[in-house]
């Protein structure tokens, strides 16, 4: 892995308005922090900031570069990682930013993203390529850690999987969780549902039938109420 080189300089410790100030000034207010040290105040500028470090994905290996070298020792030629990065939510400007210092003889824990490349023969067959995971844990040394993993899907057939086992990892690197846990999939395709049939018409009282269609019969009492009706009463005569 290619290491990152940052310049960076000492701030004073946090108010709203220094970091406002820092901004107008075309600098990204940070802190540098570690198992081995304090929290400290640092800065970046906002260029260097945008064009060496936003657009990565995963973690990488940076070098902090102190302006004034090695008058600031405790700051010059440190090894650290991005481990956070806060942007304006309509401007996109890096807003404040994370390093997290590393010791290089030391293993640590850090997400690698994973790329998934070629056409599956379950996506020819109709399938759908649904990836699972985007990343994965896995433990190393600062100095080895992988880019990306590259994950050959051309092979998967519909209800197939690649699975964290299945890793092709470099030495010296250990991927975390279980290897049977699965990073990408082919789905069966979707079953379309068949269109409901329109219920059968009902004739609606007083509209006019249609031609060539049989009179509906009358009630049963209705019937029997018009005999009634017109019959002559019992006993006339």
């Amino acid at each position: 892995m290619e290491t990152v080189e940052i310049h960076i300089e000492r701030r004073g410790t946090g108010r709203k308005q220094q970091a406002r100030r820092l901004r107008r000034e075309g600098k990204v207010p940070a802190i540098l922090y570690g198992p081995k040290r304090t929290t400290t105040p640092i800065a970046v500028g906002d260029e260097e900031f945008e064009r060496k470090l936003a657009h990565l994905e995963g973690s990488h290996l940076i070098r902090l570069v102190h302006d004034g070298g090695a008058s600031d020792a405790d700051l010059h030629e440190r090894m650290v990682l991005l481990r956070e990065m806060q942007r304006h939510p309509v401007t996109g400007i890096v807003l404040h930013a994370d390093f997290y210092e590393v010791d290089l003889t030391q293993r640590l824990t850090v997400s690698v993203p994973l790329h998934f490349v070629g056409k599956a023969v379950g996506v020819v067959e109709g399938g759908i390529l649904q990836p699972i995971q985007r990343e994965v844990q896995v433990e190393c040394l600062p100095t080895e850690i992988p880019d990306f993993f590259e994950i050959d899907v051309s092979a998967l057939h519909i209800h197939e999987a690649v699975h964290i086992g299945d890793l092709k990892l470099p030495e010296g690197v250990s991927a975390l969780g279980e290897s049977t846990r699965p990073l990408v999939t082919v789905l069966p395709p979707t079953v379309e549902e068949k269109p409901v049939e329109a219920a059968e018409a009902v004739p609606v009282e007083g509209a006019p039938a249609e031609a060539g269609a049989a009179p509906a019969a009358p009630a049963e009492g209705a019937a029997a109420g018009k005999t009634a009706g017109t019959g002559k009463k019992g006993g006339e005569g």
